[in-house]
Parts: structure tokens; C-alpha cells; sequence
């Protein structure tokens, strides 16, 4: 039997299928900033979709009377709290970008102090060490920030599509949701439901869960750093409290950074104290008061959750490090579903991403034939 032509239809289609899955990365790559504005406006509707959906389970309210509600009460706690807290962040944000300088020569002089003063240090190089990574941090700092700062038209365009973007999915989500479904094989909807559903509650137990923990954290910071007498208290507590959305990284910054500053007064002790205060805090938010106040949490592999940073940030920069987690736990979505229970059948390990914080439940497995 001549298996010629066979084989020649089978090279044609693996050429098109390769040259398709091409032509799609070079797309996405190069709209990638618009995927990430639309990533950003998902997760605002996520926010307020989950608002709307409380206020009209409480008052029985409209769907739009909902929303408006939603959007009116978050605008007034913002500007509430920036009428509260912006001015003296403002303040203290300014004395520590002039007094910067000196912050940092008084860190060089203390630790250079404290290597000829314990032997073992002397060989370290701490001082050298710690002068580099304060200049690779404002580097990094500058050289991600600065594009924002200048595109200033840009940027309001972007926060403005993302806004309205948002509002439109938080009004009507299931009509997105429906044209999502309806590209989907009529044989595999179901599958695409389940994809969706379980999609849309990681997303919301990711919003609410670290909506929740930037403020634990920033508030328990900026009131320990108070308490221990810390210069610029306020200023790092509203920081931990933003970089808290960066797992890990934001975590390690947020701790380590007030310490740094702390340095600069040669109290070693006060040194250990702010360090031990900011893995405290952490301990606390993480263990003690979300698992507490929070019925479902998400939970991710660590080690996909820092590989997922690293990448965005790397392509995408300091914006991506926003999105990581969430793309991450979509994508655990859809490979569960898809790959893991339709493509290999396997619904034994099939473990959803969001997981009830007093016990872990599996997806039951199928019952076999005797």
C-alpha cells in the first residue's frame, strides 16, 4: 500500500499547525500591552462584579443599581483615605528622597564601622555588597518607572480604556462570558463552563485575598515601624502594603528596605527588631488573620508562583509582576480542565486552585466499573 500521499498531508499539516502557533506568539508579543491592559480591567470587574454581587444578595437591588453603588462606595473610600493618608505620605515620601543621600553615606560609614570592628566581616566586602544593591534597586527602580512617568498622555488613556473596559465586564459578565462559550465546539461547552466558573472563583478569591492582605500588612507595619520608632513609618507601611501584590519579592523588599533605612543609626538592635517585626507581620497576615476572615483562599505552587514573576517582569516589566499570579492561576484552570481531566482523564488530582483554608478537598474520583 503506497503511504506516500498520507505522509505528505501529514507533513503539510504539522508545517501549517507550526507555522499557526507562530504566527500566534509573534501576535501576542506584539499586543502584549494591550493583553495586559485587558488582564488589568478583568481583574477590576472581578472586584467589582464581587461587590455588586454582595450588595445585590443584601439589598436586593438592580444589577446597575449594584454596580453604581460599587463604583460610588469605592470612589469614596479612596478619596477618603487619600484625603487621610496622602498628604503625610506626601511629607515623609519627600524628607526621604532628600535626605536619601546622606541616608545612604551614613549606611556605608556604619557598616564599614561594623567590619572593622567584628573580624568576620572584614573579608566580606559588606559595605561594597550593600552599595550595590542599593544601586541596582534605584536603577531598577528608574529604568521601569521612567517610561510611565514620560508616556503621561499614554498613560491616561490606558487608565481610562482600562476603567471603562471594566465597568462593561462588571455590568453585563455574561454576556463576555457567552461569546467566550460560543467559540468554544458544541461537544466541549461543558467543558468551557466549568473552565469559566472555575476561573471566575480564583480570580475573586485572588482579589479579595490580597486586597485583604495589603491591608494587614500595611497597616500592622505602618504601626510596628511607629512603635519602634521608625523614621518614614507611614510612607513604608503604604508601601508594604502595594508591594504585598508581588508575592515573595514584594515580601523580602517590604522587610528588608525600613531595616535598610534603620542601618543608617548604627542601632543593630533596632536593625534585628524592624526585620524580625516585618517577618512577624507577614506570619501573622498569612497564617492568623486571612485564613480567619477568609473562607476561600487561593494556593499555588511557590515555586511556579516565583517563576511566573520572574517571567512577566522580565517581559513585561514592573506591570506584569501585577498580572503574574493571576495568569498564573488562570492557566492552572485551564490545564487542570483541559489537559489533566479531558486529555489524560485523570480526576483523581485534579485539586482546584482555590482551597478552603480549614482543609484541603479533592475533585472525587470516578467510579470504575467492577
Amino acid at each position: 500500500m503506497n503511504t506516500e500521499p498520507s505522509g505528505s498531508r501529514l507533513s503539510g499539516a504539522t508545517f501549517v499547525a507550526l507555522f499557526v502557533a507562530a504566527l500566534a506568539i509573534w501576535f501576542v508579543l506584539r499586543v502584549a500591552e494591550v493583553l495586559l491592559l485587558v488582564c488589568i480591567a478583568a481583574l477590576c470587574a472581578v472586584y467589582l462584579s464581587a461587590l455588586t454581587d454582595l450588595l445585590e444578595r443584601r439589598f436586593r437591588l438592580a444589577r446597575w443599581m449594584g454596580l453604581v453603588a460599587s463604583v460610588v462606595a469605592t470612589l469614596a473610600a479612596v478619596a477618603g483615605i487619600g484625603a487621610l493618608l496622602v498628604p503625610p505620605v506626601i511629607d515623609q515620601t519627600q524628607a526621604l528622597i532628600t535626605g536619601l543621600p546622606q541616608t545612604l553615606t551614613n549606611i556605608q560609614n556604619v557598616v564599614a564601622q561594623w567590619a572593622s570592628q567584628y573580624p568576620v566581616l572584614r573579608g566580606t566586602q559588606l559595605g561594597d555588597v550593600v552599595t550595590a544593591l542599593i544601586d541596582a534597586a534605584t536603577n531598577f527602580l528608574r529604568e521601569s518607572m521612567l517610561p510611565y512617568v514620560k508616556a503621561g498622555g499614554k498613560l491616561f488613556i490606558e487608565c481610562a480604556s482600562v476603567i471603562v473596559m471594566a465597568l462593561y465586564l462588571a455590568v453585563r459578565p455574561r454576556l463576555y462570558r457567552d461569546g467566550i462559550l460560543s467559540l468554544v465546539a458544541p461537544k466541549h461547552r461543558a467543558v468551557g463552563v466549568r473552565v469559566l466558573d472555575d476561573a471566575s472563583a480564583t480570580l475573586r478569591a485572588w482579589v479579595v485575598g490580597q486586597l485583604l492582605a495589603m491591608l494587614v500588612l500595611g497597616v500592622l507595619t505602618a504601626l510596628g515601624l511607629w512603635a519602634l520608632g521608625v523614621p518614614y513609618w507611614l510612607a513604608f507601611g503604604i508601601f508594604t502594603g502595594l508591594v504585598a501584590v508581588v508575592p515573595f519579592f514584594g515580601t523580602l523588599v517590604s522587610t528588608l528596605l525600613p531595616a535598610l533605612f534603620v542601618v543608617g543609626t548604627g542601632n543593630w538592635t533596632k536593625v534585628l527588631a524592624v526585620i524580625v517585626l516585618g517577618v512577624l507581620v507577614h506570619v501573622i497576615e498569612a497564617n492568623v488573620v486571612v485564613p480567619r476572615i477568609m473562607e476561600r483562599r487561593l494556593a499555588l505552587p511557590p515555586v511556579l508562583t516565583i517563576a511566573s514573576v520572574l517571567i512577566m517582569g522580565t517581559l513585561i516589566g514592573v506591570v506584569g509582576l501585577v498580572v503574574a499570579v493571576p495568569v498564573l492561576a488562570v492557566t492552572m484552570v485551564f490545564v487542570r480542565h483541559v489537559v489533566q481531566v479531558e486529555i489524560y482523564g485523570d480526576t483523581g488530582h485534579a485539586e482546584p486552585a482555590v482551597l478552603r483554608s480549614t482543609a484541603e478537598f479533592r475533585i472525587p474520583k470516578t467510579p470504575t466499573a467492577a
